[in-house]
């Protein structure tokens, strides 16, 4: 969880006897930082009122402005052709900051969630990217400039992030967004210009929590929670101070290899079968804790649970099964590590440990289960029937599901975990807000992840998000509504006008018996009636195993496709067919699309071609399919009146629409929202 937004300041060097002028300057300005090329960039910072600011490019261009009374300046300076390196020099009153190494280029906005978000190096093993160790160690792009905006919610608009610039290179491009980085590399390559690239992402949020308070509190379901954020600002400083006034652990600068393992908070008394946990609460295994009184929290969790075993277990060696643990975990039996998974990307991953017989000589047993949960859910949170333990080799097995007894002992907040008292267990005192804190709630996301971007320059934007909303109520315009005002929402407050916004068509999976993953591609698709937008479909690059596909090349390829073309004036094909309008004649359906190109192409997977078509029953039924030229005639013989049609409309369904320069259709439907059952 990340309650606070730190501001960095940047002050000159001064001599001893010397005061300088206040000087806070937004963390996107540093060095190695692109600037949108052959336009009027802003810059803003903080400052003593009435300083005079003063900025002077070497290539050329100088402006200034003074401070005003609230402390705040902004200037516009005008960049020439991409190019560089460069410096930019400012002299604000009588303090002065050089930034070196800057590029002139173009500068894109990448955000959304977990696609998003997974790095070049993926999150192996559940989670892999296509040709990761390869494509890492070709990754020597200086002039593709990378920024990663740290995590951070906040119930009010930030003036700045945590982040700097980096030039690209197999060390910065492996922790970098795969999807972005892939999307820009495309670009570089085919406009050799500098590339900067802004990350700004949160793996399992909503479109909700990265639209404004502005804009969401517009809508009677969100404007009661938009109007307690004003009011909430005592409680969440008063939390903030509680939690940073706790000892530190800052794990931010350990190599990442390590950077999760043997952590020590002072707490392994906590394993030991006589520590004393009686005043510890409970709670029902398994879940993810989020959804408990624990609340929105990142950290570490002691779970413990004692057991009886029957007597012809004893001096026998056991298995324990603990399911899938999110994010890592030590594990114990009796006071002794049986089992430890201490690296990211196995949040999936079943706990399998095998309890040694030397254990096993007494019928009472104590299981205890420190989880650290990095970011997003945590806990264990699988299974009931995968939570047990039994002698190795035996069907016979005792359930670990139910009634443990918990406490949280560090809080993760921006790469630091900060150390609670286990022996009056400290947690239990935490200060609490009235206002679920939290990545998924509304505005918070806006607030500390995209407001402290504004105003600067950017030539677009792009996006993959959307599966975190499949679950939501049967509404099936709630998402194109939500993610349509957010685009207008970042359009209007960063004031360029109708920037360009691509994003991505969520991806084939089975998301669960309760979600409607398909409404979503749809709800996606319909948002293209907002003006330059562009829809990267991924119907034939998904996977079925896995949320996360691992081909994040061909994807970013297909964002830069839009780009290229829309623009920069590049001759290539961009999209797929899309849907434009149907005839009805007789039982058939007669579909025209956008973007045909030179032909349709339609595939079936073993036998079909995910058509389904219904007649003024609404009662849908697989439908047959045939090309004709650029159009698509769909039927079947039992619907005589046919009134609508619906492609890939199914959480795992497969492309099988393309056109002949071999981009996909994405998911779509004939009908009315209104007519949706």
């Amino acid at each position: 969880m990340k309650l606070l937004v730190i501001l960095f300041f940047l002050v000159a060097v001064a001599k001893p006897d010397q005061v300088k002028t206040f000087v806070e300057m937004p963390a996107l300005f540093s060095d190695n930082m692109v600037l949108q090329q052959k336009t009027a960039v802003p810059f803003w910072g903080k400052a003593n009122p009435g300083a005079a600011v003063v900025i002077k490019a070497s290539w050329g261009e100088t402006t200034k402005t003074k401070v005003n009374e609230d402390s705040s300046w902004t200037v516009k300076i005008k960049t020439i052709k991409a190019g560089g390196p460069y410096t930019v020099s400012l002299m604000i009153g009588d303090s002065a900051i050089v930034y070196k190494n800057v590029m002139l280029g173009e500068v894109w906005l990448c955000s959304g969630q977990s696609n998003m978000e997974m790095p070049l190096e993926g999150w192996p093993p559940q989670n892999p990217i296509k040709n990761s160790a390869e494509e890492i160690k070709e990754a020597n792009y200086p002039n593709i400039r990378l920024f990663t905006v740290a995590r951070a919610v906040s119930n009010k608009p930030e003036f700045n992030c945590v982040g700097s610039w980096s030039e690209c290179n197999p060390a910065t491009a492996a922790k970098f967004s795969a999807a972005a980085y892939f999307f820009g590399r495309k670009l570089f390559k085919e406009l050799n210009v500098p590339i900067g690239l802004i990350f700004s992402s949160w793996g399992g949020t909503k479109v909700q929590p990265w639209i404004s308070g502005k804009y969401l509190g517009q809508l009677n379901e969100y404007k009661p929670i938009v109007e307690k954020m004003a009011l909430v600002k005592d409680e969440v400083q008063k939390l903030n101070e509680w939690i940073y006034n706790h000892p530190v652990i800052d794990v931010s600068k350990k190599a990442p290899a390590d950077q999760w393992k043997n952590l020590e908070f002072g707490d392994s008394l906590c394993a030991r079968p006589d520590f004393d946990d009686d005043a510890w609460r409970t709670m029902k295994l398994p879940v993810y804790w989020e959804s408990t009184e624990v609340g929105n929290f990142d950290g570490t969790v002691w779970f413990r649970k004692k057991i009886d075993i029957p007597q012809n277990w004893l001096n026998k060696d056991l298995v324990l099964e603990l399911g899938p643990v999110d994010d890592m975990d030590r594990s114990y039996v009796n006071g002794v590590l049986v089992g430890a998974t201490e690296e990211v990307g196995y949040w999936q991953q079943p706990r399998v440990y095998n309890v040694p017989a030397n254990l096993v000589t007494d019928t009472a047993l104590t299981i205890a289960v420190r989880v650290v949960d990095n970011q997003g859910g945590g806990g264990i949170w699988g299974n009931n029937v995968k939570m047990q333990i039994h002698p190795k080799g035996s069907d016979e097995n005792i359930s670990l599901s139910g009634q443990w007894k918990y406490l949280p002992v560090a809080e993760y907040v921006n790469g630091k975990f900060y150390v609670y008292n286990i022996n009056n267990q400290e947690f239990y005192s935490r200060p609490k807000s009235t206002l679920d804190i939290g990545p998924n709630t509304p505005t918070m996301l806006y607030n500390g992840m995209i407001a402290p971007l504004i105003p600067y320059y950017i030539k677009g934007a792009i996006w993959y998000q959307g599966e975190s909303n499949s679950d939501e109520p049967y509404d099936y315009n709630n998402y194109q509504m939500l993610f349509s005002m957010m685009i207008n929402n970042w359009r209007a407050d960063w004031g360029e006008g109708n920037f360009p916004f691509y994003f991505v068509q969520i991806a084939p999976w089975d998301y669960g018996d309760n979600s409607r993953s398909y409404v979503v591609r749809d709800a996606q698709f319909q948002t293209l009636s907002l003006p330059n937008t562009g829809i990267a479909v991924t119907l034939d690059i998904g996977s079925l195993t896995t949320i996360h596909p691992p081909d994040k090349q061909e994807l970013g390829r297909r964002l830069a496709l839009w780009a290229l073309a829309k623009n920069y004036n590049k001759k290539v094909f961009y999209s797929g067919p899309l849907y434009k309008a149907m005839e009805i004649k007789g039982n058939q359906v007669i579909l025209s699309f956008d973007h045909a190109g030179k032909g349709l192409v339609l595939k079936d997977i073993n036998g079909d071609t995910n058509f389904i078509i219904a007649g003024p029953d609404q009662k849908f039924v697989k439908a047959k399919a045939m090309v004709e030229g650029k159009k698509l005639i769909v039927y079947n013989g039992e619907v005589k009146n046919p009134v609508a049609v619906r492609y890939a409309w199914r959480n795992n369904a497969e492309a099988t629409l393309f056109n002949i320069e071999g981009l996909p259709s994405p998911t779509f439907k004939t009908d009315n929202w209104s007519d949706i059952k």
